[in-house]
């Protein structure tokens, strides 16, 4: 075994770094963390005008009723209680809440917690390798890399990717909570303190349990801990029988049975939260069961090597590798001949380098769990995945350098410029793809250039480009996606609601039961097809699909609010008013319940509730015409004529081909005696609409009184 690495200023001296008086400043750690945190924040700082993006932020933000009525003990509960998004990590979910109490749906908010976050974990992870190796110029260029490699932008810049700031902090707290154990069981430790060591095994299995918490890939850390006691902290036995005696104190060394025997109940933890994971992930249908384990195992190795190269070479970044089902078997060999290769010379080098063997066998086992063995998503690989395991590839990269570079004169001044321009490197390819998260449309067009039938990223602009109004751009996005993968319900379902906005019905229909054939149980895909439906007057078989979405998502608020309209179309008025008060239960600030009910309370001659229900939809959604020219009705049958005049105007300035508000400002202007321009109206009516019978009458009726 090696012996300790020196500490402090000794460890700066013995590699030259700083070495000059003008520069002894920088042996600092109050300065070296206040420079990565503000370098930190520097690359990062432009998420803060980033918006969410259509990929998992509505169903961890932007579309979760949830989470967005902020910390109320309801919603905690629910926090604990739910598999929503096939995960259990309720303090993620907690999380999220807190920022919608902050920040409401302002992301820039969301996304500076993040940050926050972020460099928390660098700091902590640089004072955490301080402690334990002594060693400030390599902990430090440790805890840079992390905080500045591109690979690690996606979990920072991602607001659904919470979870993995999160839990990484709670996993940087166990392991410095660790550590204090570790030391407070030497012998050379304080008199006094015998109950710290108690204390602190107690506060790293509390942390570690947040930890898990917050993401279930921490199952790993009993390991980590595990290579912890192998290097640097110097615990495990150096040679059988296992009370050989530490050289510095004179006393036994705890023996390997004894270490693990420790870290069982880190290991209880991870088994329950494993376990727990994995029924809620098939339960939410996210384990994927059509790969063979051979075809999984190829990937996992190929993951491997493609995770070494992008951490050397960070480009072509991607929200989403897909997975190729199988890949050519000369990819896996290869990948698995590197992979052994590395694995060899640190096998032979642990003794004399122990941190090559921490190192690699941190990297590849906090891996595990999201490398694919367990086929989770549609996903090969994926950046955010990184985030922890790449610890200890800079842990070998950084003490394995520092070691390899022989001690000459300028040894350190040639060490400071590799680890400068690294870095330099590190941030501006980190900042450059802080760019491509500043929208959906930034995000998936990079996608569909730096990767190969990337059905999904297809799917996802355009679903983007048909928010914004560009259908025909969103149409080609989702035959695209369909013509790489045919059967993929999502773009089945999005392309056939773009073209239900074009009054295609019939190919709608027939793309949302392609969609149905697919996935059977896909609630948003009977939701639409039962809006489809409605439309063309098949309002029983719509009533059928949105009552399935209502029993398999009771709290579906747009299944709510579709299924009271499909009543209120029937006249069935009293079963469809509750249907709207549950949309507007389920989903704060709904205007169009709150529109639609008023609707159906107009029907029932309850005016005054009826307008309350308008202004409070108005109040949500100004800009919406149709709830105007609604509350023009109920104020002109309350006779309360130049108000009505005023909602049928602001109608038409909003939406000037709306024939209906034209009839209704007609009849208002008819009832105070201008009859030009009622006249006027009526026949924009009939341009709109040349089929309005009532407006053609009306118009027939004035020409007489015109003529004369």
């Amino acid at each position: 075994m090696s012996k300790r690495t020196k500490t402090g200023a000794a460890a700066a001296a013995e590699s030259g770094v700083g070495d000059a008086s003008g520069w002894a400043w920088l042996r600092r750690p109050g300065v070296l963390c206040l420079l990565l945190a503000l370098a930190t924040l520097a690359v990062f700082l432009p998420v803060a005008w980033h918006g969410f993006v259509n990929y998992d932020d509505a169903d961890y933000v932007t579309e979760n009723a949830q989470v967005q009525g902020g910390l109320k003990w309801a919603s905690i509960v629910w926090a604990f209680t739910t598999g929503h998004a096939s995960n259990w990590h309720p303090l993620t979910w907690i999380s999220h809440m807190a920022d919608c109490q902050l920040f409401g749906l302002q992301a820039g908010g969301h996304h500076l917690v993040s940050v926050g976050l972020h460099i928390a974990n660098a700091l902590l992870l640089f004072g955490l390798l301080r402690r334990m190796t002594g060693a400030l110029w390599r902990s430090a260029l440790v805890a840079a890399l992390f905080a500045l490699h591109p690979l690690h932008v996606e979990s920072v810049a991602w607001a659904s990717e919470r979870k993995d700031v999160l839990s990484t902090l709670f996993f940087l707290l166990t392991l410095w909570a660790y550590t204090a154990y570790a030391e407070g069981r030497r012998p050379e430790a304080r008199p006094g303190r015998a109950r710290r060591p108690v204390a602190n095994y107690l506060l790293a299995l509390g942390c570690f349990a947040l930890g898990l918490m917050s993401k279930p890939m921490l199952v790993t850390l009993p390991f980590v801990l595990l290579l912890l006691d192998y290097w640097p902290l110097q615990r495990w036995p150096r040679r059988a029988p296992a009370a050989q005696p530490d050289t510095a104190t004179g006393r036994p060394r705890p023996g390997l049975f004894s270490l693990l025997l420790e870290k069982a109940p880190f290991f209880a933890l991870a088994a329950a939260s494993s376990i727990v994971t994995y029924f809620v992930q098939r339960h939410g249908g996210a384990v994927s069961t059509s790969l063979t384990f051979g075809e999984r195992v190829a990937n996992a190795l190929i993951s491997y090597a493609r995770y070494i190269g992008k951490t050397f070479w960070p480009l072509d970044l991607s929200i989403l590798y897909p997975h190729p089902g199988r890949w050519p078997l000369g990819a896996g060999a290869g990948a698995a001949v590197l992979l052994l290769a590395i694995s060899v010379v640190v096998a032979r080098r642990a003794r004399k380098q122990p941190y090559l063997a921490v190192g690699w066998l941190w990297f590849c086992g906090t891996l595990v769990p999201v490398i694919g063995l367990v086929q989770v998503g549609i996903q090969s690989m994926a950046d955010r995945y990184t985030y922890v395991p790449l610890i200890g590839g800079f842990i070998m990269l950084v003490w394995g350098v520092d070691a390899l570079v022989p001690a000459r004169p300028g040894r350190g001044k040639a060490l400071a410029l590799g680890a400068g321009l690294g870095l330099a490197a590190c941030a501006l390819l980190a900042a450059r793809q802080v760019r491509f998260w500043r929208n959906s449309e930034a995000l998936f067009s990079h996608a569909v250039r730096v990767t190969r039938d990337n059905y999904l990223a297809h799917n996802n602009l355009g679903y983007y480009l048909n928010g914004q109004g560009r259908t025909a751009e969103a149409v080609e996005h989702y035959r695209r996606a369909l013509q790489i993968k045919p059967t993929y319900e999502d773009a089945l379902n999005n392309l056939g609601y773009a073209l239900a906005a074009q009054r295609q019905f019939a190919e709608a229909i027939s793309l949302y039961e392609a969609a149905l054939r697919s996935r059977p149980k896909h609630i948003e895909v009977h939701n639409n097809l039962g809006n489809a439906l409605s439309e063309v007057g098949r309002i029983d078989e719509a009533i059928q699909h949105y009552s399935f979405v209502l029993q398999q998502k009771p709290g579906h608020a747009d299944a709510h609010n579709n299924l009271g309209i499909a009543l209120a179309m029937q006249g069935k008025l009293d079963e469809a008013i509750p249907h709207f008060h549950e949309a507007i239960r389920a989903k704060t600030n709904y205007a169009s319940a709150h529109s639609n009910l008023g609707n159906a309370l107009a029907a029932q001659h309850k005016l005054d509730e009826a307008i309350q229900e308008y202004q409070i939809a108005l109040r949500l959604k100004p800009q919406d015409p149709q709830a105007h020219n609604n509350l023009g009705n109920v104020l002109a049958e309350q006779g309360k004529i130049p108000e009505a005049i005023a909602q049928y105007r602001e109608a038409l300035r909003l939406r000037a081909d709306n024939p209906e508000a034209h009839f209704n400002l007609a009849l208002g202007l008819l009832r105070q005696g201008h009859r030009e321009e009622a006249a006027e109206h009526l026949r924009a009516a009939l341009r709109l609409r040349p089929d309005y019978p009532d407006a053609r009458r009306h118009l027939e009726a004035l020409a007489p009184a015109d003529q004369n």
